[in-house]
């Protein structure tokens, strides 16, 4: 590598990130960037590994540790190291879409397998990684890729988040006519809906959308395939179609009647009508954002989170920055350890303890992480209008591999608005079944066992509605890779 000392004489930096009380003040990003050099240095620390796990996408232990992407990780820390940006930036798209997306909202699937990280820290590829591509944008490196020669084939893609949206990509650089439809108002999928503006700014989506545009990708909203348009038709039109909608059947928690309670909502639905608002507001002054009336107002409410995964936290942040009196996050699992534990050595996934940006903002804002372990909801307190006011929680814990409620653990708890964060059960059916696919116990498009054909000629499925609930990462690498079936499908060889 360049410098082949440079773990022994840089420390890792990570972008710096405003503070909390600041920065809940408005739905903007918070992270704030390291000067150039800084950037380089951090570059530097990228080791010769020979064997770089960092872009291996390795399984370990039923869980994944390094890139899915395989992202050329050594190859573009050395081009940026020695200054040249222009060849880091080649290489980084040669295996990504969207690393503006991915560099702001991606886990890091690679940093955990960084051999850095066995005894120190592990490099920061993922903020290189959006150094790279916004240093492209900014100097005008990223310019529309017209096809020189187009196939006389075309497709559908339906949905387009991340999936939808890779493999719109992917299949117009071939040289086939791609046609997206999406049933939202805006493109992005969860991009634009599921993840709040101050993670990701959804004028980056706009940004992507109009270079895919200028690319010749043509997008279609406010179309809800299956309900305003006909599977037939589109089957008919176009020489395939790939089906890229999402799981997006949320999972309900018991006796959590969204129809008889008022104040219990699911909370991608939440945050989809937070973003609806925000975009509306002044991004930067938070009191400016003015949600439906069904919830009413936000500020000075006891909200309850439950699920502890990213979306739980991104209703902790968006919670309080709309003036919540209180946030509490219950989870059933029990608090994880904060240091790896022998069981669970590098390079698997660390199974830790991480207090996320919203974790943090509680911590700020009330004096306390809003976390409570091994606990969940046991029933409902509403008022004779039926608003909920309270709820009664109670401790649980596994006996045999089934999780039981242990009485005599019962607490009641301030409670007006309940947010369910608690995953998803798979696809929503309509649009499959539209297509005549069948779905599995999962709930997701059933396809041939490491393919993206459905069985239905001509119709394909990637992203989380064949995977089934994940990362962008994933849904990215989906989309890449239904999008290389589909071509083989279409011109009788793969590129």
């Amino acid at each position: 590598m360049g410098k082949v000392t440079g773990f022994l004489d840089y420390e890792r930096k990570n972008n710096k990130d405003i503070e909390p009380k600041e920065r809940i003040k408005g739905f903007l990003e918070f992270h704030e960037y390291l000067e150039v050099d800084e950037r380089r240095e951090q570059a530097a620390r990228c080791m010769n590994c020979g064997v770089p796990m960092c872009q291996s996408a390795m399984v370990l232990s039923g869980m994944v540790t390094g890139c899915p992407l395989h992202n050329l990780i050594p190859e573009y820390n050395d081009d940026l190291w020695n200054g040249q940006y222009q060849p880091a930036v080649h290489r980084l798209l040669k295996t990504s879409n969207f690393p503006e997306f991915t560099g702001r909202v991606c886990p890091a699937l690679c940093e955990k397998a960084c051999i850095n990280g066995q005894d120190g820290d592990p490099v920061t590829a993922h903020d290189n990684e959006l150094f790279l591509i916004e240093t492209a944008f900014r100097e005008g490196y990223i310019k529309p890729v017209i096809p020189a020669v187009r196939s006389g084939k075309s497709v559908a893609v339906v949905g387009s988040g991340p999936s939808g949206l890779a493999a719109a990509d992917t299949l117009n650089k071939r040289g086939h006519s791609v046609t997206v439809y999406e049933r939202e108002e805006n493109v992005g999928g969860l991009l634009m809906f599921g993840i709040p503006n101050m993670k990701l700014d959804k004028s980056v989506i706009e940004r992507r959308r109009r270079l895919m545009e200028d690319e010749g990708i043509v997008f279609k909203t406010g179309i809800n395939v299956g309900v305003d348009i006909s599977a037939e038709d589109l089957k008919k039109e176009y020489d395939a179609v790939i089906l890229c909608c999402g799981a997006k059947k949320a999972r309900s928690l018991e006796g959590a009647d969204t129809e008889k309670i008022k104040g219990i909502y699911y909370a991608v639905d939440f945050l989809s009508d937070v973003t609806r608002s925000v975009l509306k507001a002044d991004k930067a002054d938070a009191q400016s954002v003015k949600l439906p009336s069904k919830y009413g107002k936000i500020k000075d409410k006891h909200m309850v989170v439950v699920g502890g995964g990213d979306t739980g936290n991104d209703c902790i942040g968006t919670s309080i920055r709309l003036g919540a009196a209180s946030v509490t996050a219950l989870e059933m699992m029990p608090e994880p350890p904060l240091e790896r534990t022998s069981s669970n050595p590098w390079p698997e996934w660390p199974k830790v303890k991480k207090t996320d940006y919203g974790h943090e903002e509680a911590i700020e804002v009330f004096g306390k992480d809003p976390r409570i372990y091994e606990t969940t909801v046991k029933s409902y307190i509403t008022d004779k209008r039926g608003k909920l006011t309270k709820i009664e929680i109670v401790n649980v814990g596994f006996e045999k591999g089934k999780l039981v409620m242990k009485e005599g653990t019962e607490k009641i708890i301030p409670c007006d608005v309940l947010l369910i964060a608690a995953g998803f059960t798979g696809c929503e059916p309509y649009t499959a079944r539209a297509f005549g696919t069948s779905l599995t116990s999962r709930g997701v498009v059933q396809t041939t066992e490491g393919a993206y054909d459905t069985g239905v000629p001509g119709v394909f499925a990637a992203g989380d509605m064949h995977r089934g609930q994940s990362l962008v990462v994933w849904a990215v690498y989906e989309g890449r890779s239904a999008a290389g079936q589909v071509d083989e499908y279409l011109m009788g060889y793969r590129a």
